[in-house]
């Protein structure tokens, strides 16, 4: 039987005893890079819902739930459940609206929308605790680091490495890892960025602040303070130039200093640690991209892999024991030139 039909089927029994009559209103509200796909319900009294339709032989609705719980027990603004059937895999949950932060950012509206991201993720941060969600550890961060490899190089720029070039790429992995690995640990959102963070009118029922409702958490682990960060500034869909990318990090740092997380004394040393983070989050982004459009054939994502590409190069760039994934990546420039390719 079609998703559409198990969920309207769903919707009906929860609905049945309120809206006797009703022909529940089911419209399209969006999909992200998984199987998942999210459905907007309007109620004859106006309210509307969102039902995330998550196929069960393919998505697990537990950690959403779990996260969701860690999220609002910290005091951020994260959808409220209303139902669950964990074996069709639906949930019923509040409605953040369909505002972004991605669509309402501007030079005008940044510094307030970003006060209220900092305020979040310092609230999530906050409240972390070890044992409760997974640790982002080696296995993890080198698994998303061979995306790059895999995806972005041998498959979407069709170039097999050298034994030169995968050296070198291994010894900046290392370099990366072990910077990341030594950072403090929090709890991350792991994809923190303007297309998950909503505008919201008002708070909700139970008094969190508006902004930013937060989605798409259920991929959430226990790692490196700055990865979340990285995230938010280094955003694959929208670029500020650094030093305004700048002064907002400065003002979450600052704020972090004042909630007692752990982060770096000195600004210099916390802004590498954030660069080298981003660094590997943009390697990962790179081979996600290229296997969303190669594997999935999802082609909304190429025109974003310049403006990874960009804050990876500056990285590399900008950093000596990085310099030699900048020199691989020139290289792979002039390949990509002379074999036509073009992205």
């Amino acid at each position: 039987m079609p998703r559409t039909i198990l969920l309207r089927n769903w919707l009906n029994h929860i609905y049945s005893s309120k809206h006797p009559e009703q022909e529940i209103p089911i419209e399209p509200a969006s999909a992200d890079a998984s199987f998942r796909r999210y459905f907007r319900v309007t109620l004859d009294n106006g309210e509307t819902r969102i039902v995330m339709d998550a196929p069960p032989q393919h998505e697990d609705c537990r950690p959403f739930l779990k996260v969701a719980k860690l999220f609002r027990q910290a005091g951020v603004h994260v959808p409220e459940v209303f139902a669950e059937d964990l074996g069709q895999g639906f949930l019923l949950l509040s409605d953040l609206g369909n505002t972004t932060y991605l669509s309402a950012l501007n030079e005008q509206t940044a510094p307030s929308l970003y006060r209220d991201a900092n305020t979040a993720l310092v609230h999530i941060q906050h409240s972390s605790r070890p044992g409760l969600l997974p640790d982002y550890d080696h296995a993890l961060l080198s698994r998303e680091l061979n995306l790059f490899p895999d995806w972005y190089i041998a498959k979407h720029l069709d170039i097999a490495l050298d034994d030169k070039q995968n050296a070198a790429l291994r010894t900046v992995f290392d370099k990366l890892l072990a910077n990341n690995l030594a950072q403090p640990k929090v709890f991350v959102h792991r994809d923190y960025h303007s297309r998950n963070l909503m505008v919201v009118d008002g708070a909700d029922a139970n008094s969190f602040p508006a902004n930013p409702g937060i989605l798409d958490f259920q991929d959430a682990v226990y790692g490196p303070i700055t990865y979340d960060l990285a995230s938010l500034y280094r955003d694959a869909y929208i670029r500020w130039e650094e030093e305004q990318e700048m002064d907002f990090v400065i003002r979450y740092w600052e704020m972090a200093r004042k909630a007692g997380l752990p982060v770096d004394s000195d600004f210099h040393t916390f802004y590498r640690d954030y660069e080298w983070m981003g660094a590997q989050r943009q390697i990962k982004v790179l081979g996600i991209f290229a296997r969303l459009f190669h594997r999935d054939g999802k082609d909304g994502y190429l025109k974003d892999m310049p403006r990874v590409m960009a804050y990876l190069r500056r990285t590399a760039e900008r950093y000596n024991e990085l310099k030699p994934l900048a020199h691989l990546l020139d290289q792979l420039e002039n390949r990509q030139v002379q074999t036509g390719l073009t992205f």
